[in-house]
């Protein structure tokens, strides 16, 4: 409680501006689509206009403020907690499935009902396992280094954790965190002959698990030629080119798409982006673009600060965190255009929905958390060295 009031004093803490900026920017586009594209549906199933951004900006408020609580918490007490908290994230995945406890929506059980709000545990898993991944590479760098079995060690973890996501299903949830996982080790130094070996066997065991499950077979099916099937298993994505088609531009102007009233499904979360192009244009679709990559931009540029200040778990944090918002914007981003199969992962600090905007803005301040850590610790240092110079 202490540390939290000394970081509560004016002035103390460190923010990067761009930062600040990119993820203010994001929350506020991604609000006015979201209520670009729900009105007309809120009205329909609620009699109530503004229900969805009502319920969004709750998601936002309470995702700031447990943004606060996280950017207020030292670095230390995550990486002191972060294996506990990675077993917690396995212990949700098996409560998730239990019958009578998991929320099961449109064949697939991924949701929590806490208080009234739906929490996906699949976000939760994708936050706890950065932190456990950045903790494993800090203690065990040689030995990832090294060895296959310091590599392939964390990932049954891993493969443990997917089982489960793919009882639910939630293949995409599966693939972000191997991606993280993956891309932690490979930064610490992994050997890149076991990385190709590791990579040439989930690639076959992706493919495996696609052509022996006949709904995401025809997921891939409509992906390579949605026409050909406009009316069923090709009808989201057709809809969604569509969307990007009538945009042109500098897009049809806010609140005066088409594609949202009914054509095209889930138009407040998975395909907000689609939204975003047709209502905002090629301007939208490329501002929103530029600001994903200015978010992952400056995860991996504080990354490198932390390694300079020999900050090991910091910089792999940053760089997971990075990893994740650059992975997943892309996958959403390239299932709206139609450049990937559909997957169920929505659009970081965007797309509409609790858990997803409460774990976004969670990553986020823990983001800021490392900044404002590796900033103290520079200023810190420098002091120390003009006190030296000055005797």
């Amino acid at each position: 409680m202490n540390i939290l009031t000394k970081e509560l004093k004016l002035g103390r803490f460190h923010y990067d501006p761009i930062l600040v900026l990119v993820c203010v920017s994001l929350l506020f586009i991604g609000y006015v689509m979201v209520a670009s594209s729900s009105l007309h549906l809120a009205t329909k199933i609620n009699e109530n206009s503004f229900y969805y951004p009502i319920r969004q900006l709750l998601h936002i408020g309470l995702g700031l403020f447990l943004g606060f609580c996280v950017a207020l918490t030292p670095i230390n007490i995550w990486q002191k907690y972060g294996q506990w908290l990675f077993i917690l994230g396995l212990v949700l995945l098996v409560i998730v499935l239990i019958p009578g406890l998991g929320v099961k929506v449109k064949g697939s059980t991924r949701w929590l009902s806490l208080g009234g709000m739906r929490i996906q545990v699949s976000e939760v898993v994708k936050y706890f396992s950065v932190i456990y991944m950045a903790g494993y590479v800090t203690r065990h760098q040689k030995s990832i280094q090294e060895s296959a079995f310091g590599l392939f060690k964390p990932l049954f973890l891993f493969l443990v954790t997917s089982l489960l996501l793919l009882l639910e299903p939630d293949f995409g949830s599966a693939v972000v965190i191997f991606i993280i996982a993956m891309g932690i080790m490979f930064l610490a130094g992994a050997r890149l002959s076991l990385f190709t070996i590791l990579l040439t066997f989930l690639g076959i065991l992706a493919t495996l698990l696609v052509y022996f499950e006949p709904y995401r077979m025809r997921r891939v099916t409509s992906f390579m030629n949605p026409w050909a099937d406009a009316k069923d298993s090709g009808y989201q994505l057709v809809h969604a080119l569509i969307s990007f088609g009538r945009g042109e531009w500098l897009g049809v102007g806010l609140g005066s798409g088409i594609q949202k009233l009914y054509y095209l499904p889930e138009a407040h979360t998975d395909f907000l982006f689609s939204v975003i192009a047709e209502e905002l244009g090629f301007l939208g679709v490329l501002t929103v673009i530029s600001l994903f990559s200015l978010l992952v931009w400056r995860a991996f540029i504080i990354g490198m600060a932390s390694e300079k200040a020999r900050e090991p778990f910091s910089a792999y944090i940053a760089y997971g965190l990075g990893i994740w918002f650059g992975f997943q914007s892309f996958v959403n981003m390239g299932v709206n255009m139609g450049i990937l199969p559909t997957k169920g992962l929505t659009l970081p600090l965007m797309s509409y929905g609790g858990g997803s905007m409460m774990i976004m803005c969670c990553a986020v301040a823990l983001l800021f958390r490392v900044h404002h850590e590796i900033t103290e610790i520079n200023a810190n240092r420098t002091k120390e060295k003009s006190k030296w110079v000055n005797v």
